[in-house]
């Protein structure tokens, strides 16, 4: 499907970003002047924005415009339905060592379609609670077609634009479903040791895979939450109610 107008825009200036031409607290050009290059009206103008703010990629400063974020922001895994933006569930989050080609557990590489003693890139994410502690542990693998077409996930610090967007960007490839599967068990040494809790502690392990049109794998999260602070939320209809079409959403709520 094209990409509409303000998503032309919204793109270009993502592009921008992401090539170093803004940086963190620059500021980005204004309605007026995306009007005169774009020949778009200032709602289309504004729309490119608003886009960006939903991905967390830039604030609004009254008087000023709309600048590129200081803080990266991050999600915690899963969630990622259709409608959810960057900014929901999203929070301050420190990366952790450095990306590598590694083999991963035995049920990521399954949810991934790989063999046995395959490699993928892996990118681990510890999301951080409002009071600045440790909240979540988000370990990423990404399948070897997708680490080889993507220089950039190689690289230490945060891709502004996010990962989903980079690796749409790049390979044309983006995700249409995903597969959430939350279980419950036992925090290992390490876990513990980096959420700072004590064992025993029951931890929420939520695996998250998405896939694209063709039913490729584009990603697998894997994210660690301690008991309490953890929680989800369904709101679903039940009955009959005149309700036509099944209503089911689903939240996840971060505590400090």
């Amino acid at each position: 499907m094209p990409l509409l107008k303000y998503e032309h825009i919204a793109e270009s200036l993502r592009r921008r970003v992401a090539d170093g031409e803004f940086g963190p607290g620059d500021l980005l050009p204004s309605s007026r002047d995306l009007c005169e290059q774009w020949a778009v009206s200032r709602a289309t103008a504004i729309k490119a924005m608003e886009v960006l703010r939903a991905d967390g990629l830039v604030v609004p400063h009254q008087g000023r415009g709309f600048v590129v974020t200081q803080a990266p922001l991050a999600r915690p895994a899963g969630g990622r339905g259709t409608g959810t933006s960057r900014l929901q569930g999203a929070a301050p989050y420190r990366r952790l060592g450095t990306p590598e080609m590694l083999v991963p557990p035995s049920h990521v590489a399954d949810a991934l379609g790989l063999a046995p003693g395959l490699r993928a890139l892996h990118r681990a994410r510890l999301i951080l609670a409002e009071d600045g502690g440790p909240h979540s542990h988000v370990a990423a693998w990404f399948p070897p077609e997708i680490a080889d077409a993507c220089p950039r996930l190689h690289q230490n610090g945060p891709i502004a634009e996010g990962t989903t967007h980079y690796v749409r960007r790049t390979t044309g490839r983006l995700p249409v479903s995903g597969t959430d599967t939350t279980s419950v068990r036992l925090a290992t040494t390490a876990e513990a040791e980096l959420l700072q809790v004590k064992r025993p502690c029951a931890v929420a392990v939520v695996l998250h895979t998405a896939h694209d049109a063709a039913g490729g794998v584009l990603v697998c999260e894997e994210g660690v939450t301690p008991e309490g602070l953890w929680e989800r939320t369904d709101n679903y209809a039940m009955g009959q109610g005149g309700v036509t079409g099944p209503v089911h959403r689903s939240s996840l709520s971060m505590h400090a």
